[in-house]
């Protein structure tokens, strides 16, 4: 391999011949330089060595854009730390890419923000929660400032939205004690659940690669956090006593609006979630063997199955089928009941009744169901609670049948408390009933 004093004349008039795809110079100066021509009309400066007995050549750059002691340069260096080393420089090279492109990665690991991790914890658990799940996601962080849809104003932060600007390995737990401390003084039981749906993001993220690690260790398990936490418990009052039955039936029973009025007392009836029964369609309602599908929170994939009581069948069977869902609603753009609270606020006005939250009814059910001695597998069964393995000794599933048996008893005991004269077999003209003997 003959060798020349590269010039900048002789660089410049090298070319490859005619019917070559390459043709080589190989400078006398510096050890493996070598300038390369191809017939496209290309150069660039190479480097050529030996490795292990085989022949490693690497391109150093244009010849246009490298002078010629530069490439000179580069061709002593390839061959004295690399060569005479023996390390092969292409590989040293692709460890140095992997390893900038581990520290970038790296990087933007550590300055994940929380506002943008969160997007993506939503988007990754979506299709795995309910609904009702995901809005309380979306409520917790939403930044406000936005009109309500309903009333005047613009809506208020929820109690994550100020974590969004932060970086995840910023999220200490003296951090989340702070905030816990600051957003408690106004709004503890939201402030509590917005905790409980932070603690499932961290979680989340230290099982997720790209954010795994990034969040400091015992971020939510230490005692600062512990204590910071708001004790929340149900309001006083939130939830009908026996002798209250009366006065609230009967205002909620005249109600003017009878599809709000039903859907009131369907949730005391039921002890169900006021979504669920907002979800009700009359293809999840059966009249003739008297039962209710109900697309549970808890068991998202199967959903539950309760009994329809009579007095209750007799009131779904007078409503107005407007459409697909039960509780319709002309006015509402989902096509049902949006917003029950302001009716059921109005009735408990006018009975003369402590505030009653729509929860509070759900949970009205479960305190008035043992007055009728009911297991309390079979209230939880029916609520769509996991019953507590303690108090009844061993959980079973119950069949449909035999839920019947004690809801319609529940049913029964409320209408007497309240002073309502029910008949099945009179109401509802063309109902059938299934007897429980």
């Amino acid at each position: 391999m003959a060798k020349i004093n590269f010039t900048a004349a002789r660089v410049a008039a090298h070319k490859c011949p005619d019917g070559k795809a390459q043709s080589f110079l190989w400078d006398s100066k510096a050890p493996g330089l070598g300038l390369r021509a191809t017939g496209a009309g290309a150069k660039a400066y190479i480097f050529q060595g030996k490795l292990n007995g085989a022949t490693v050549r690497i391109t150093i750059g244009d010849a246009l854009n490298w002078t010629i002691e530069q490439a000179q340069e580069r061709a002593r260096e390839l061959q004295t730390s690399f060569i005479d080393k023996g390390i092969d420089p292409r590989e040293h090279a692709e460890k140095e890419r992997a390893a900038a492109v581990a520290r970038k990665a790296e990087a933007r690991r550590q300055d994940a923000l929380f506002g943008e991790a969160w997007e993506a914890y939503l988007n990754a658990r979506k299709v795995r929660w309910s609904d009702r799940h995901y809005q309380d996601h979306i409520q917790h962080a939403d930044e406000g400032g936005k009109p309500k849809k309903r009333g005047q104003g613009v809506t208020v932060a929820g109690p994550l939205a100020s974590l969004r600007p932060l970086k995840l390995s910023a999220l200490t737990s003296e951090h989340i004690a702070q905030w816990l401390d600051g957003e408690a003084r106004e709004r503890p039981t939201m402030t509590a659940l917005s905790f409980r749906l932070l603690r499932g993001f961290i979680r989340w993220a230290d099982d997720t690669p790209t954010y795994r690690g990034v969040i400091p260790a015992d971020s939510y398990r230490s005692r600062g956090v512990k204590d910071a936490v708001p004790r929340t418990k149900a309001k006083e009052g939130d939830s009908l006593q026996r002798e209250q039955l009366p006065a609230w039936f009967a205002s909620v029973r005249n109600i003017g609006n009878p599809v709000i009025s039903a859907y009131l007392q369907a949730l005391l009836i039921t002890g169900a979630r006021r979504e669920e029964m907002l979800a009700l369609r009359w293809v999840d309602v059966d009249f003739q063997w008297r039962s209710l599908s109900i697309a549970d929170k808890v068991e998202q994939d199967t959903g539950r199955t309760i009994p329809l009581t009579p007095y209750l069948a007799a009131l779904l069977a007078a409503l107005p089928r407007r459409n697909e869902w039960v509780f319709s609603s002309t006015g509402s753009e989902s096509g049902h009941v949006e917003e029950p609270r302001v009716a059921h606020n109005q009735a408990l006005d006018v009975a003369g009744l402590p505030h009653v939250s729509l929860h509070g009814l759900r949970r009205s059910f479960g305190t008035l169901a043992e007055w009728c001695e009911v297991p309390v597998g079979v209230v939880a069964q029916i609520q769509g609670h996991k019953p507590s393995a303690i108090a009844e000794k061993h959980y079973r599933r119950r069949p449909l049948d035999l839920l019947r048996k004690w809801h319609d008893n529940i049913e029964a005991w409320m209408l007497e408390q309240a002073g309502i004269d029910f008949r099945a077999n009179v109401t509802a003209p063309g109902l059938r009933v299934v007897s429980n003997g």
